[in-house]
């Protein structure tokens, strides 16, 4: 079971020279502690609070402001079956047919809150026993570092330990896990409508909090592939999630 405590995240973060801030999905009932909060406007993406969660400031989403993310988040149904139909398929193109739209709609895991309020910013330490999700935004080498961290504890015969899954951006945040109790990671960001908001080399890794603890386990472990000379030589040569953004297209 996960503990109550919030693991040490500095080595892990340290040794792969993770920039961006880890950013946990929290279901708690007082958002007071989280402040500075931003809230949703209208339908507004869930990562338009990129920017905000690089200062600090935490998404604060309820039933009467939650943007885009209602029905999968909170499981409000904000528009009907039709509306929605029309939009993934006629104007996203996210699939074949509007039939295949609907059954894919119909099959979409929600996530059922617990309690009135879900937070989604930098991470809360002291309010670790309301954390969902943790997200690490990462480039292409450090996620392949992580996807390995994934599987140091698994055993053939468990669940996958990673996983990669056809969804919103905040649907990869939460709903698409097999359970949020298992140790499962899941390569996010991947939806291309809320790509924007994010530089073009970094894509998610969110773990659940059984996850983020092995990773934290074998971060602390002095003969994980986290500490060989491969790891240690790719990150020195390549640089951090953040050391692409002075580079021009192609460089």
């Amino acid at each position: 079971m996960p503990s109550d405590t919030q693991p040490d995240l500095s080595r892990l973060v340290g040794a792969l020279d993770i920039r961006e801030p880890v950013i946990g999905f929290y279901d708690a009932p007082d958002p007071a502690p989280f402040a500075p909060l931003v809230v949703p406007h209208g339908r507004e993406c869930v990562f338009r609070s990129v920017a905000a969660w690089r200062e600090g400031k935490t998404l604060h989403i309820t039933r009467d402001k939650h943007g885009c993310g209602a029905r999968h988040l909170l499981g409000l149904d904000d528009r009907s079956r039709e509306e929605m139909i029309e939009f993934l398929w006629g104007e996203e193109g996210l699939r074949a047919t509007p039939e295949l739209m609907g059954e894919w709609l119909d099959s979409a895991p929600r996530y059922r809150p617990r309690y009135e309020h879900l937070l989604i910013g930098p991470l809360r330490p002291e309010q670790y026993s309301y954390l969902r999700t943790a997200t690490f935004y990462v480039n292409s080498d450090q996620l392949s570092v992580l996807a390995v961290g994934a599987s140091y504890y698994h055993h053939p015969t468990d669940p996958p330990s990673l996983v990669s899954r056809f969804g919103s951006g905040c649907m990869q945040l939460t709903c698409l896990f097999e359970s949020l109790d298992m140790p499962q990671a899941l390569i996010g960001a991947t939806d291309h409508a809320a790509r924007s908001y994010l530089e073009p080399w970094l894509l998610a890794f969110t773990v659940t909090k059984p996850m983020l603890e092995r990773l934290c386990q074998w971060a602390a472990d002095p003969r994980s592939s986290l500490h060989t000379r491969f790891t240690k030589s790719l990150v020195r040569a390549r640089g951090g999630s953040l050391a692409m953004e002075s580079r021009e297209p192609g460089a």
